[in-house]
C-alpha cells in the first residue's frame, strides 16, 4: 500500500517578472514501510520538494498537484489541519541540527515542549518519554545531556536528538533531508544505522534526500533521480541498470564504480531559463535531434522502472 503519491506537483516563484520552476510535474510514490531515495544535483528541486509535501514554503506563486498522504490531498488541507499533521505524521530531520535547534533552550527542554505538543502527555510523563527516546537513538549519558545545551553536543549528538525529536510523535513518514552531509564518516555510518534500524523497528515510512548515491545504495528500496525540477528516473533498479544519461553518470561518479565512467560536464541549468526539449540535452553525450524539441514524457520500460528519455 502507497503511504505517500505525489502527482504532477508544480511549486512556482516569482522574482520581478521572472518566474522560478522549482518543482514542475514531479511525481513519485512511497509504499509502507519502504525508503525511498531522492537524489540529484544541488540546484535540482530536490529541497523543495520535500518542503512542498506539507506546504512548508512560503512566497509561492503556483503550488499545484496532489500530495495524497493516507487518502487525503495534503494540497487541499486548510492550516489547522495540516498542523496535525506536521511533525506528527510526517516528521522532518534536515541537514543542520544545529540551526534547527534552538540555542538558548535545554535538549531536554525542546523535546518536552514537542512531545506534549503532539502527544496527550503531562510534563513529568513528556521528560520520561524524551529520556527513552534519546536513549534509543544511542545518546549516552541521557540524564545529563537532556540538561545540555545543542552547543555543547557534537553535531552527530545533535543529529541523534534531531532524529529523537522527530520519532518522538511516532511518525508514519520521516522526510530525511541531506542529514549525513556535514558529518565525518565514522558518524554518517552511525546515523544511516540507526535510521534504518527505526525505519524497520516502527514499520516507518522514509524519503532520503541527498546528492550522495553511495549512501543511498545501502540504504533504500527505490529511487528517484531528480534533475532540473523533474524526476528523470524512478524504480528499484537504478544501481544495476540505469538507463537515463543523467543517472548513468552520476552512477559512474560514485567511489568504487567498475564500469565505464562518463565525465559530467557543465551544471544544472536556471530555473529561469530551462533549455527547450529535454532539460538535460546541453550535457548528454547521447543526445539526438529531438531532444533539443520535445520533452520526453516519463515512460515505464520495463515493470515499475520509469524513464523520461528519448534515447533507448
Amino acid at each position: 500500500m502507497n503511504i505517500l503519491n505525489v502527482k504532477n506537483l508544480k511549486v512556482y516563484f516569482s522574482r520581478g517578472k521572472r518566474l522560478i520552476k522549482a518543482v514542475d510535474g514531479v511525481s513519485f510514490f512511497i509504499k509502507q514501510g519502504e525508503t525511498l531515495g531522492l537524489a540529484g544535483e544541488s540546484g535540482s528541486g530536490k529541497t523543495v520538494t520535500a518542503l512542498s509535501l506539507t506546504k512548508l514554503i512560503s512566497e509561492v506563486k503556483f503550488l499545484g498537484g496532489e500530495v495524497i498522504f493516507k487518502q487525503k490531498d495534503i494540497l487541499k488541507l486548510t492550516s489547522s489541519q495540516l498542523q496535525k499533521i506536521r511533525g506528527k505524521e510526517i516528521a522532518y530531520v534536515f541537514q543542520n541540527p544545529v540551526s534547527s535547534l534552538n540555542p538558548v533552550f535545554r535538549i531536554g527542554t525542546q523535546m518536552v515542549e514537542i512531545i506534549r505538543l503532539h502527544q496527550k502527555k503531562n510534563k513529568k510523563e513528556a521528560r520520561s518519554y524524551a529520556l527513552e527516546m534519546l536513549e534509543r537513538v544511542g545518546i549516552p549519558d541521557v540524564e545529563k545531556n537532556f540538561e545540555s545545551y545543542p552547543h555543547q553536543l557534537s553535531g552527530g549528538m545533535n543529529q541523534r536528538v534531531m532524529i529523537a525529536m522527530a520519532l518522538s510523535s511516532q511518525p508514519s513518514l520521516l522526510i530525511a533531508d541531506e542529514p549525513t552531509t556535514n558529518l565525518d564518516l565514522t558518524t554518517q555510518a552511525q546515523i544511516l544505522e540507526l535510521l534504518q534500524k527505526i525505519r524497520h523497528e516502527q514499520d516507518l515510512s522514509l524519503l532520503f534526500i541527498t546528492h550522495n548515491l553511495e549512501i543511498l545504495k545501502r540504504l533504500v528500496d527505490r529511487l528517484a533521480i531528480m534533475y532540473a525540477a523533474q524526476i528523470v528516473e524512478f524504480g528499484e533498479n537504478l544501481f544495476t541498470r540505469p538507463l537515463h544519461p543523467y543517472t548513468q553518470a552520476l552512477l559512474s561518479a560514485q567511489p568504487g564504480y567498475e564500469g565505464r565512467r562518463q565525465i559530467l560536464k557543465g551544471e544544472v541549468p536556471s530555473p529561469f531559463d530551462f533549455p527547450s526539449g529535454c532539460r538535460f540535452h546541453p550535457r548528454c553525450p547521447f543526445k539526438k535531434a529531438i531532444c533539443e524539441k520535445e520533452e520526453p514524457p516519463m515512460q515505464e520500460r520495463e515493470k515499475g522502472h520509469f524513464v523520461a528519455c528519448h534515447v533507448k
